[in-house]
């Protein structure tokens, strides 16, 4: 595989307009985003052949130290790391960004590479004459530049009084995210103190995932010129309601959407009634994808609506999957929002793993279960719902036996997604929950 290079006078243009080097991200099995940078004029060899990067990559671990072995990642050997040359956008300060994938030194896709997962995902979507679009959620908690929590004279949830104390934050995030080409939808001040939720404009799987990288760095940035951080922990603090990522999807094929204008329930084609159900099927398995880290648990619980329950509902924030009709009210059309997700998450697996099933689903008929039309916690109303573990240990289990994701994702990845979690589990099962957000508050920031 190769890249078409910049011609000369790109290379000069982005240098004309003050760039002077080239950050290329990827993102490992743990969530962690890692990057490695070059001159503006070695754009096109970052492209091919890449740059150099040891497979212990994919098993950092998110105690900024652990790296978790295993058969097949460990000292020995060498991998690529390519930018996507079609992605790249400057973003201020003399830095423009890409993002990459791994690549072995022949030049084949490696099969543990999250965005290389998601892109044969969306490829065979296509195949089925299936278009994916994915919209991407961001919550954050802005603490000071030590990690400590930031003090707050005037919150309320959702409250102006928030946004407007940091007015010159969110204008200046706005602004970043204008001039790099990054779609914001809303921006607004979030349940928890000093949280706050963006919404990005739906594209494309693995533009999507790009575009959320893309928007952490820039409310990273952004932050440092504040003196401030951010947070992106499931549970920054053990008395707040924690963070999520939740992603929302729609699908359509060249007859038209599958979650409006059909027959079935909610508008849905039969086609979508099954991708629903090919997903909440799958959800208990691919938990530890989208929610798995060792303080996921902390956020997954009902009443913090994290979707602690593998169940659909419109309009439901309580159940793992709530589903958005179609309407004058939203243009987008109907959509899926799968609200377990953290951003512990890798986004590139954890879209990988939701299309994959909703695809296995739309092949295999599922037959679509009861819509939850009520608080999943009622006890009334929990019969046949499966309640998602906030045990770490359970979830990894489910996904190393798991033979839908292995089938889906590949046992490459699914190994480095179980090794990174079983190291968490092993090294820090132990801790209370305190210890655990006070530890890990920090470890997904940028």
């Amino acid at each position: 595989m190769t890249a078409t290079p910049l011609a000369a006078a790109a290379i000069a243009q982005l240098e004309a307009e003050g760039v002077d080097a080239v950050i290329g991200t990827v993102v490992n099995p743990a969530g962690l985003t890692h990057a490695k940078t070059v001159p503006i004029r070695r754009t096109n060899t970052f492209a091919d052949p890449g740059v150099g990067a040891s497979p212990v990559w994919h098993a950092f671990a998110i105690d900024q130290t652990g790296i978790a072995f295993t058969d097949n990642i460990g000292v020995v050997g060498d991998q690529r790391i390519r930018i996507d040359l079609s992605a790249l956008r400057i973003i201020g300060d003399g830095l423009a960004w890409a993002p990459g994938a791994f690549f072995e030194q022949d030049g084949t896709p490696v099969p543990a590479c999250s965005r290389g997962t998601l892109a044969r995902i969306e490829a065979a979507l296509e195949e089925a004459d299936i278009k994916a679009v994915v919209g991407h959620e961001i919550e954050f908690v802005l603490v000071n530049a030590d990690g400590s929590r930031l003090p707050s004279t005037l919150w309320a949830q959702y409250g102006l009084a928030g946004l407007l104390e940091h007015e010159a934050f969110v204008r200046d995030v706005t602004a970043a995210a204008t001039t790099s080409g990054v779609g914001i939808e809303q921006f607004h001040p979030e349940y928890g103190v000093n949280q706050f939720e963006i919404s990005l404009t739906p594209q494309t799987p693995v533009a999507a995932a790009d575009q959320l990288v893309l928007t952490r760095i820039i409310v990273g940035r952004v932050a440092r010129r504040y003196g401030l951080r951010v947070s992106l922990s499931p549970a920054p603090f053990v008395d707040g309601p924690g963070s999520g990522a939740h992603q929302h999807f729609s699908l359509a094929t060249s007859d038209g959407p599958l979650f409006s204008e059909g027959t079935g329930v909610r508008g849905m084609t039969p086609a979508g009634e099954s991708a629903v159900a090919g997903l909440l099927r799958g959800l208990p398995e691919a938990q530890s994808i989208l929610c798995g880290s060792i303080v996921s648990g902390l956020r997954t619980r009902p009443g913090n609506w994290a979707g602690a329950y593998a169940c659909w509902g419109t309009e439901n924030r309580e159940a793992a999957v709530r589903f958005v009709s179609g309407g004058p009210a939203n243009p987008y059309g109907g959509n899926v929002e799968v609200k377990a997700i953290d951003a512990s998450a890798n986004p590139y697996f954890a879209s990988a793993a939701i299309l994959g099933l909703a695809l296995e689903g739309i092949q295999q008929h599922a037959e679509l279960p009861t819509e939850t039309t009520v608080d999943p916690a009622t006890p009334s109303d929990r019969a046949g719902i499966v309640r998602l573990t906030d045990d770490q240990a359970k979830a990894t289990a489910a996904l190393d036996s798991s033979r839908r994701l292995r089938g889906i994702l590949g046992d490459a990845a699914v190994d480095v997604l179980v090794a990174v979690r079983r190291f968490e589990h092993e090294h820090y099962g132990e801790l209370s929950p305190e210890e655990l957000t006070e530890k890990f508050r920090m470890s997904w920031s940028v």
